[in-house]
């Protein structure tokens, strides 16, 4: 599994002119998985993102994480990070999962940060042409790889 954390001030997903899920200060989350990924990687990507010290303290240091400042999370399935543009122009999706094999598997990272105490988690819709709204902070942007934990 991939993910994109970015720190950020406010983010939200829209599909098709409704807003899907949105947060305040938090973590927007891109989310891509392959074919090999696991329910023990999804639950170590979740434990590692709610964990994660990417917010600053009065110091202006990074060490708090998204539970510290009770920050919420907004999650987004993407497949694309699994994109293959060695060679040709035009990308191919190979390494992505199928989405019976996806779904359940992002489903269940979602559920491992709410288990955390994450204070607000969000998600978009899975497979839906989705308009992502980030404002992100600092900027820090993070990925993390179930293949490099």
């Amino acid at each position: 599994m991939r993910a994109i954390l970015q720190r950020v001030t406010s983010g939200s997903v829209t599909v098709e002119g409704v807003v899907r899920g949105q947060i305040e200060q938090g973590l927007v989350v891109l989310l891509g998985v392959t074919h090999e990924d696991t329910v023990e990687q999804a639950d170590v990507l979740a434990k590692k993102t709610a964990g994660l010290r990417i917010f600053d303290d009065g110091q202006g240091k990074m060490n708090l994480s998204v539970i510290d400042v009770k920050g919420g999370v907004l999650v987004v399935s993407q497949f694309t990070l699994y994109a293959n543009a060695k060679g040709a122009r035009r990308p191919d999706f190979l390494a992505a999962a199928r989405p019976d094999v996806a779904e359940p598997l992002v489903r269940r990272y979602v559920e491992q940060l709410r288990l955390s105490n994450v204070a607000r988690v969000e998600t978009g819709v899975f497979g839906a042409m989705m308009q992502v709204e980030i404002h992100n902070d600092g900027p820090v942007t993070i990925l993390l790889d179930t293949e490099t934990l």
